[in-house]
């Protein structure tokens, strides 16, 4: 059995594609995942399984809420190394990074569009593109920044799911109850 972790993109926002947790933990449970966890309302799903394509796990997730719920999710599944080299990668000071948010991306995007929005520049806010996230700092605070989850996605063209430091603590601390 491994461990993973599933990031839902845009649930419970605003009212927006509720779906309850708890209702999300039996859903997957009865698809066969085990040990199934979730942190917070936002999407975040810690669990096992003998299936060692994330792919596969992504769409048989996805296919279960659609079929459930009557709406799309993107899913990004992320063993628990992954998603703590992401964290690691991040090139923030220590005391920037406790503020700041990972865009988590669904694919590689275009180097010439990462080239282009890595030009933008927009007062007290700072980010990096990699591969595998974009890493984001707003002095002033995520609600007031210009650059969001949704800005990268449009100029990147690629999907995303933002998670801010706390969750993301909290992900790699709760994946690593489940790791042999």
């Amino acid at each position: 059995m491994k461990t993973y972790i599933a990031l839902l993109r845009g649930i419970n926002v605003s009212g927006q594609k509720k779906i309850p947790m708890a209702e999300l933990r039996e859903l997957l449970s009865k698809i066969g995942l085990k040990n199934v966890q979730t942190y917070i309302q936002s999407g975040n799903v810690i669990f096992q399984s003998s299936e060692n394509d994330k792919e596969k796990l992504e769409l048989k997730i996805h296919n279960t809420i659609k079929s459930h719920f009557g709406f799309e999710v993107p899913i990004l599944v992320l063993l628990p190394q992954e998603l703590k080299q992401i964290f690691n990668d991040s090139p923030f000071s220590e005391e920037e990074k406790m503020k700041s948010y990972f865009m988590m991306l669904y694919s590689k995007a275009n180097t010439d569009l990462v080239n282009e929005v890595s030009k933008l520049s927009y007062p007290n806010e700072y980010f990096e593109i990699t591969d595998k996230c974009v890493y984001f700092y707003c002095s002033v605070g995520y609600g007031k920044a210009k650059c969001s989850n949704n800005f990268f996605e449009r100029k990147l063209k690629v999907t995303a799911t933002a998670r801010n430091y706390k969750t993301m603590v909290k992900l790699l601390s709760l994946s690593a109850e489940l790791l042999p």
